[in-house]
């Protein structure tokens, strides 16, 4: 059985999907796209971006009564390759050194809205 988690404190889905599905012991998110919810407008740059993705992440889990901490895995997209290591500077604060996730990241020829990043997660509760 599966569940569907949405909350108010990250973007709206722009389709037809859920925000995140929770189901036998996992929580999926859909890819967060880095908008900010209360404005609807991306931030400028790489780091900001990431940042924002991953707190409209962190909003979802938390609807789902979970913290970062939870995250097992991860899948960031990226439009240029050349900012992993920016965007992996600020992906780092958000995660408990020593118990940091599974990842792929992988470079892709555009993101919706031109977004320069979105990050995906699946978290075990």
């Amino acid at each position: 059985m599966k569940s569907i988690v949405n909350t108010a404190k990250a973007p709206a889905a722009i389709g037809p999907y859920a925000q995140a599905v929770k189901t036998e012991g996992l929580v999926i998110t859909s890819g967060q796209l880095p908008i900010d919810p209360a404005t609807g407008a991306f931030p400028e740059g790489i780091q900001a971006q990431t940042r924002q993705s991953l707190t409209n992440v962190k909003a979802i889990l938390e609807e789902a009564g979970l913290t970062m901490d939870s995250v097992i895995k991860t899948t960031v997209f990226l439009s240029d390759m050349n900012n992993f290591g920016a965007m992996n500077e600020v992906y780092a604060t958000f995660f408990t050194e020593g118990s940091f996730p599974a990842r792929s990241a992988v470079e892709v020829a555009r993101l919706p809205k031109d977004a320069l990043v979105e990050i995906e997660v699946i978290a075990a509760l």
